[in-house]
């Protein structure tokens, strides 16, 4: 089995890699490879999609690289590969961003990623540290989390889900904020789950072991 974490030279991978190489040691998932190329994607058995940086600039990125955006595509709306993506790599998912400038996302789930507004204005925004998830629906990703699990978070835009069964899990930031989405083959969080320690390597290992 062959886990590919999609580079697209927007933000330093160093640590998602690590984690996600121990985990799959731990649970027998097979190799893990970090790469920008078409050819491993479209290879691969799973793809995560990290992300950092602006929603515009991600997506410029994924586009940028020859073959990878359809490499990716592929595998994962033809072939049916579990997905994951991560912060920015989870909000690219959506309809539309709206971040600096409107910029059309995926359409994997439906939705808009827009700016963080807390209904406490002491509450400053980008919204960073540690927050409590609240699940919202089960999901195999989720095997072995609970509601009050602490995760990592580093973001000024949240995804707003058009459908409320594909919003997995929030966290309260003075207001809802979604934290986990999915659907069929796809899953995305909002925090960085190579950061999150038990809880995020938790995860990490039963996306790796994910049959959908």
């Amino acid at each position: 089995m062959l886990t590919v974490l999609v580079d697209t030279d927007s933000g330093n991978l160093h640590s998602a890699a690590k984690a996600f190489q121990r985990m799959a040691e731990e649970t027998d998932a097979g190799l893990v490879l970090v790469s920008g190329r078409a050819e491993d994607v479209a290879r691969a058995d799973r793809i995560v999609l990290p992300g950092d940086g602006a929603f515009p600039a991600c997506r410029q990125a994924l586009d940028a690289k020859e073959g990878l955006f359809e490499a990716v595509t592929d595998v994962v709306t033809r072939r049916g590969r579990p997905f994951l993506g991560i912060c920015v790599g989870m909000q690219m998912m959506a309809t539309w961003g709206h971040e600096n400038r409107g910029t059309p996302g995926l359409d994997w789930i439906a939705g808009e990623v827009v700016r963080i507004r807390p209904s406490d204005p002491g509450l400053k925004v980008p919204h960073m540290g540690w927050n409590d998830l609240v699940i919202d629906h089960p999901h195999a990703v989720l095997a072995g989390l609970q509601t009050g699990d602490h995760a990592y978070f580093v973001h000024s835009y949240q995804f707003h889900v058009a459908d409320p069964a594909q919003r997995l899990a929030h966290v309260d930031y003075a207001g809802d904020v979604t934290a986990i989405i999915g659907r069929d083959n796809i899953v995305g969080t909002q925090f960085h789950p190579e950061k999150s320690q038990a809880a995020g390597l938790r995860l990490i290992a039963n996306f790796l072991n994910w049959r959908p």
